[in-house]
């Protein structure tokens, strides 16, 4: 059949994804083609088409079959086409989204994010987890990602979805975690706040993180080893009565087992009991005071874990600040409530000053060495 042949005949457009990865289907998949008046469309129920007619989106379909418009007539189109070289310039292509929920996509730290411990100290930490995405605006999704490639698969778009994950829960971590010596029991509410500050990434691209979930966070060998070490020693509640107990016991083998010397032996142990008594009370620790800090304000003090001033109400957990004044702003501010000034300007990617390492916009904590931004 010659060229002229087949343009009588009307396309029957349809798709069926047999990877399980495709997000994305162009068709014709060669490129853009002379879909013809009259073309039959059918889309399946996990799907949604995007029909590019001369180089816009001019309609979307859902489930259904569909007949499609455009001026490329059977046959008559091929005629007039010929100073084209028989192509016709009215070019036409059907994006085919897949709506289906794309599960069990892995993110994880490809390198250890730093972690400041207030207790271990600096640390490194390594965390995986997995999450589940959804194309809920097919037309957003294709102009912002896709583009004119003719598939997008989530190997295409893993990586940087990975990145922004990794980025907002070190921040995340930064801000409500004081040390990982109490992180056992939180992964629930870890993986659900995780996920509520990642909406606006993903939905910047048509897209739905419908769940996310913290699968492990690990530190270091050595970090381990200090964390097994204080557990044990928390089993211990009375420092003083079990170093009591210690020497009693000493004493009492000592004796049994030396007769009349072991008698000696416990003797001298009993004149140094009031000494280790009184060590084992000098060495249990004072009842620490709750630290201070000063609202910067109104210039008061108050105490160090407050999320607000008590006195004049000022915010501070620092979630964004004002590029005017520098006053810290409640979350989704458009206005500066001290100055008035706009706070919609576009994000700048932030630099550490530290390591000048680069990190994605509205990073509070340096991925690379854990300072603050």
């Amino acid at each position: 059949m010659n060229q002229f042949d087949s343009a009588m005949f009307l396309e029957n457009i349809e798709w069926f994804d047999e990877t399980g990865k495709e997000l994305v289907h162009r068709l014709p998949e060669s490129g853009s083609g002379e879909i013809k008046w009259g073309a039959q469309l059918t889309v399946r129920e996990s799907q949604a088409a995007v029909l590019f007619y001369k180089g816009k989106a001019c309609d979307a379909f859902g489930p259904g079959r569909h007949t499609l418009k455009t001026r490329n007539l059977p046959l008559v189109t091929k005629i007039l086409s010929i100073p084209w070289g028989g192509n016709s310039p009215l070019r036409a292509e059907v994006y085919m989204a897949n709506l289906k929920y794309f599960t069990n996509l892995k993110w994880g730290t490809r390198n250890p994010v730093a972690f400041k411990d207030s207790e271990l100290g600096l640390i490194r930490l390594r965390a995986h987890g997995i999450f589940n995405i959804q194309i809920v605006q097919p037309v957003l999704f294709i102009n912002s990602m896709v583009g004119t490639m003719g598939k997008f698969t989530t190997d295409d778009i893993g990586n940087y979805l990975k990145r922004v994950i990794v980025s907002r829960f070190n921040d995340y971590l930064g801000e409500t975690l004081d040390t990982i010596l109490n992180l056992a029991g939180k992964f629930d509410e870890l993986s659900i706040e995780l996920q509520k500050r990642l909406v606006g990434d993903f939905g910047h691209f048509g897209l739905h993180l419908s769940h996310l979930y913290i699968t492990s966070i690990t530190p270091p060998e050595e970090v381990q080893k200090a964390i097994d070490d204080k557990s044990r020693l928390s089993v211990i509640h009375d420092m003083d009565r079990f170093v009591k107990m210690k020497a009693a016991m000493a004493m009492e083998k000592a004796a049994e087992g030396q007769g009349e010397a072991g008698a000696g032996i416990g003797l001298g142990m009993g004149l140094m009991m009031p000494g280790i008594f009184a060590a084992s009370q000098a060495a249990t620790p004072a009842t620490s005071v709750q630290p201070k800090i000063i609202c910067p304000d109104c210039q008061n003090k108050i105490a160090s874990d407050a999320r607000f001033c008590p006195l004049c109400g000022h915010q501070q957990l620092v979630l964004s600040q004002c590029l005017n004044c520098g006053k810290n702003l409640t979350p989704n501010a458009q206005f500066c409530s001290k100055c008035g000034h706009a706070t919609s300007e576009k994000p700048q990617i932030s630099v550490c000053p530290k390591c000048n390492c680069e990190n994605i916009p509205g990073s509070m904590f340096c991925n690379q060495c854990g300072e603050r931004l």
